[in-house]
């Protein structure tokens, strides 16, 4: 794996750390190809019940691709397309994760670091944080998956908006569009996204899998919902361990000690 991807994990915290600061983390196609290896191995651990995307340095989450790369990675038709099918890899990887996965947004977030955050469950951002998407600026296409993504999150008028102006938006300005769930200071975006990872990680992981995998499915049109998966996860939970110590802690006014069975 390259040394411009750090992975790491705390307790059931799992992490993937973009690491090339010196370029506002911007990535190459080793980076999303690292991204993808460690990922898939964190959803494979079952001592993660989180994981958290974050850019090195403090001074940006993800600023899209590293152009500087281009010549080597995107310069044939072959090469755009292995690229692309590599980032969308990563992308539905992110989106589709079982576990919850929080995007800690450091100062900038443009371009495909926006699309990635948006692959995340949550999003924590400082309040010097800043957000694009340029594609209109460089003629770029985007493809529907992304455009969907953002679309669920911020709906269609704000979608438009980001992408009509191309301009950058400050972290009041998304915190109202509801692109990110969070402003704290800039300082404290590590330890906010942590605390919100410790907070989810002492719930019970069925409960807390089936709603996500249930909100997934009201986002999905009609046709397409398993309805029959959706109530049977409710179903394991209420047939859980975990509900039983649910109760019993409650009862006997303690802290549950849930293990996902």
């Amino acid at each position: 794996m390259t040394d411009k991807i750090i992975t790491e994990q705390s307790g059931e915290t799992a992490r993937i750390i973009f690491n090339q600061p010196e370029k506002r983390n911007a990535v190459s196609l080793e980076m999303w190809e690292a991204v993808e290896e460690a990922a898939t191995r964190f959803a494979n651990d079952p001592s993660v019940r989180i994981l958290i995307l974050s850019g090195a340095g403090g001074k940006a989450f993800v600023s899209g691709a590293d152009i500087s790369k281009f010549e080597s990675e995107r310069a044939t038709q072959e090469g755009v397309a292995h690229y692309n099918a590599t980032t969308k890899r990563v992308y539905d990887l992110i989106a589709s994760f079982a576990k919850p996965t929080i995007a800690q947004i450091d100062g900038f977030c443009v371009g495909g670091g926006v699309a990635l955050s948006l692959c995340c469950d949550i999003r924590i951002c400082g309040k010097g944080s800043q957000f694009a998407v340029p594609a209109a600026k460089l003629g770029l296409g985007y493809p529907f998956p992304g455009l969907k993504r953002l679309v669920d999150v911020v709906g269609p008028s704000f979608a438009k908006e980001i992408f009509y102006t191309a301009r950058r938006f400050d972290a009041e300005e998304a915190r109202i569009m509801g692109l990110v769930n969070r402003v704290v200071d800039d300082a404290s975006v590590r330890d906010a996204a942590d605390e919100m990872a410790a907070m989810i990680a002492a719930n019970a992981p069925l409960t807390v899998g089936s709603v996500k995998y249930i909100v997934g499915e009201v986002l999905k049109p009609e046709s397409e919902r398993d309805l029959e998966e959706c109530d049977r996860r409710v179903k394991a939970c209420f047939d859980s361990q975990d509900y039983i110590e649910g109760r019993r802690a409650f009862l006997e006014k303690r802290t549950a000690k849930f293990v996902g069975a």
